[in-house]
């Protein structure tokens, strides 16, 4: 799927006005073939108004009060490929293209991970299980939504087809 940003602002006389129509290019990476990430818009911190349409933001998590928006895409499971790749420049790799998902990432389950965001989750298309603490799983299909709240989760696709999903991320603070 071509997805393309359209970003609207004011000019000078305070009239509405497209400030950006870009594609955008979807980062894939060498330790997880077929998987995609539109990193669609973003900042670090709470939207403020005008804005110029230029996103700011470092990682791919958002921090306290930041946010970002995007897709992702997951093939089969069927469909992982379990080619020799060199790890050291995968890493590095996912540390260039997608800064700070390693950092939340469990190395002993998969996949598993959590983050402290609030995250509102859309099937585009297709469908996908969502996994919790357990083995807990709920399977969502294409218009299902998921609000996970700063939970430990992993995305399994157990479909035979790929599958995307629209992701709104708030960067929420954890109180113990």
């Amino acid at each position: 799927m071509d997805i393309w940003r359209i970003v609207t602002g004011k000019n000078e006389s305070g009239k509405s006005v497209i400030m950006r129509n870009t594609p955008i290019q979807p980062a894939s990476l060498a330790l997880h073939p077929g998987h995609e990430f539109q990193r669609i818009w973003g900042n670090d911190s709470a939207p403020e108004l005008p804005s110029d349409g230029t996103p700011q933001q470092s990682n791919y998590f958002p921090p306290k009060n930041g946010f970002r928006f995007g897709f992702f895409t997951m093939p089969p499971e069927t469909q992982r490929s379990h080619d020799r790749i060199n790890t050291t420049s995968a890493i590095e790799e996912i540390r260039q293209k997608l800064p700070g998902t390693l950092d939340v990432l469990e190395r002993t389950h998969p996949g598993m991970h959590t983050t402290d965001t609030v995250d509102f989750d859309m099937v585009v298309s297709s469908e996908v299980y969502l996994e919790l603490d357990d083995g807990a799983e709920v399977l969502l299909k294409a218009g299902d939504c998921v609000i996970r709240n700063g939970t430990r989760h992993a995305w399994h696709n157990l479909s035979s087809v790929k599958c995307l999903i629209a992701v709104t991320l708030l960067g929420a603070e954890r109180k113990p």
